[in-house]
């Protein structure tokens, strides 16, 4: 296997702004990541094929290097970085979860800090974007974790489907979520936070990370949460910066669910 060296004191560069693969992306996103989910670029493709030549088969620890190491000499990644990834891991860590929601695969990044934050856990992943979920499943092969990661196609906004599959084939029930991870659609975190309450799947004690919540921006979720201070949730603000980079401020919210969620109403169009 041609695997290249570690990072070197240069590898981390952080204005990736100067370079043509976000210049690029940033063209194409209204169109690309707002509807499709990916840079447009094939670069999702071309990461899984960089991690699976250069990272250790079994060894999650080395896919996650790889994948930062390409997010930063080969093409600018929208996963959540190296530097909020610590604050993610953190966060499960003082969870211990056994079972982890994660809304929005991309390509895998995340769910594999949170499997090595958290060996015992079981995480269930939802990804719109079906290439997206294909390229996080090989990684997930390579990195020898599997059998521990499971990638759902789909929204829990699809008019009931992808909850009815939680329910029913990954048996998400009333307080049967110690952990949530929430880095997609930015106007999806605050219904999909309704729905996971209403479902009831939360229960004191777990424990809902969002990235992005300042840049590009979650108000809509951060207000949420802010109203409902010391009654359902107890929340802290990480300050941070957006993906590999230190030009963009941006913030980690985590939360704390403190009351157990009520019943669950009819999903509309069940």
């Amino acid at each position: 296997m041609a695997r290249e060296a570690g990072p070197t004191p240069g590898w981390k560069k952080k204005l990736p702004f100067l370079r043509w693969s976000l210049l690029r992306m940033a063209l194409t996103a209204k169109r690309q990541l707002l509807v499709h989910w990916q840079a447009g670029d094939g670069r999702e493709e071309k990461l899984a094929r960089y991690v699976l030549a250069n990272a250790r088969p079994g060894d999650p620890g080395d896919a996650i290097r790889a994948i930062d190491r390409f997010a930063y000499e080969k093409a600018f990644l929208i996963n959540v970085g190296d530097e909020k990834g610590q604050i993610l891991d953190e966060a499960v860590r003082r969870a211990r979860p056994k079972r982890i929601l994660e809304l929005g695969t991309y390509c895998g990044y995340s769910a594999l800090r949170m499997a090595v934050a958290a060996p015992d856990a079981q995480i269930v992943s939802i990804e719109f974007n079906p290439a997206n979920a294909a390229v996080a499943r090989r990684i997930f092969a390579h990195a020898g974790v599997a059998a521990r990661i499971t990638v759902v196609v789909g929204t829990l906004g699809d008019g009931g489907t992808t909850i009815r599959v939680l329910r029913e084939t990954h048996g998400f029930g009333p307080g049967a979520v110690d952990f949530v991870f929430v880095d997609h659609a930015k106007d999806a975190y605050l219904p999909d936070l309704q729905r996971i309450e209403a479902e009831g799947w939360l229960h004191p004690g777990s424990i809902v990370v969002a990235d992005n919540v300042r840049f590009p921006g979650a108000p809509a979720y951060r207000a949420y949460l802010k109203e409902n201070e010391g009654r359902s949730w107890r929340t802290t603000e990480h300050p941070t910066h957006a993906e590999y980079q230190t030009l963009v401020k941006d913030l980690v919210v985590e939360s704390v669910r403190l009351a157990a969620t009520g019943p669950r109403p009819p999903e509309p169009g069940a």
